[in-house]
């Protein structure tokens, strides 16, 4: 059978990255030849400038024309091909975009179905009731702050007749503390205060003399 139909080829099929690497390597070998060429026309025309005119200069030139019309022809397939060559480079560009495309378009559907299923889940209504009871429990933080720091039975008012009461009372009681004050001091000059004559502490051995605490509270 595979001699009649042929054998079925399993070699890999080219990929446009290696069609385009071998169309340059073909245009190397073709700027390569024309380089030798450009050299052998180089030659020839040193050697007729030299010459006079005549059959010796008449078969260099035909040789020189023909090599020229050689390169000619090599530079027109150089040129093909490197035209080919940038046309798969345009279409390799156009490719890898389109596969970039492709895998932004695939990023963005797998985002957007993740968003969704996301999102599915939220009920926007508790989130409303709970911003509700958020407020409610702030204003009721408030009433209570307020509640607490209420002052109790604190009068407003206070006429000036209560004041210059209060104030007199506060100069008779004054007066009459320097009163007591003044007394007191009449009875240290005359004698020993009661408390001091008849109690002695228990600590002290011996009972102080009248002449040194008479001294002492003078």
């Amino acid at each position: 059978m595979n001699r009649l139909f042929g054998a079925k080829n399993t070699a890999p099929k080219p990929t446009l990255n290696s069609a385009i690497s071998n169309v340059d390597t073909h245009v190397e070998s073709l700027d390569v030849k024309l380089a030798k060429l450009t050299a052998e026309l180089t030659t020839y025309q040193q050697r007729m400038s030299k010459m006079r005119d005549g059959p010796g200069k008449s078969a260099l030139k035909q040789k020189a024309l023909k090599i020229l019309q050689r390169r000619k022809m090599i530079e027109s397939q150089r040129d093909q091909l490197q035209q080919q060559s940038w046309n798969m480079e345009q279409a390799n560009m156009m490719t890898d975009n389109l596969k970039n495309v492709m895998t932004t378009v695939d990023v963005m559907k797998d985002t957007n179905k993740n968003l969704k299923k996301q999102y599915g889940k939220i009920d926007i209504d508790k989130i409303e009731r709970m911003q509700d009871e958020m407020q409610d429990l702030m204003e009721m933080g408030n009433d209570i702050q307020e509640s607490m720091s209420r002052s109790y039975d604190v009068p407003e008012d206070v006429d000036e007749a209560e004041l210059d009461a209060e104030l007199e009372a506060l100069g008779e009681e004054a007066d009459f503390e320097s009163s007591l004050g003044v007394g007191l001091g009449r009875e240290g000059a005359e004698g020993m205060p009661g408390f001091m004559v008849d109690e002695v502490p228990q600590f002290v051995d011996e009972p102080p003399q009248q002449g040194k605490v008479k001294e002492a509270a003078g």
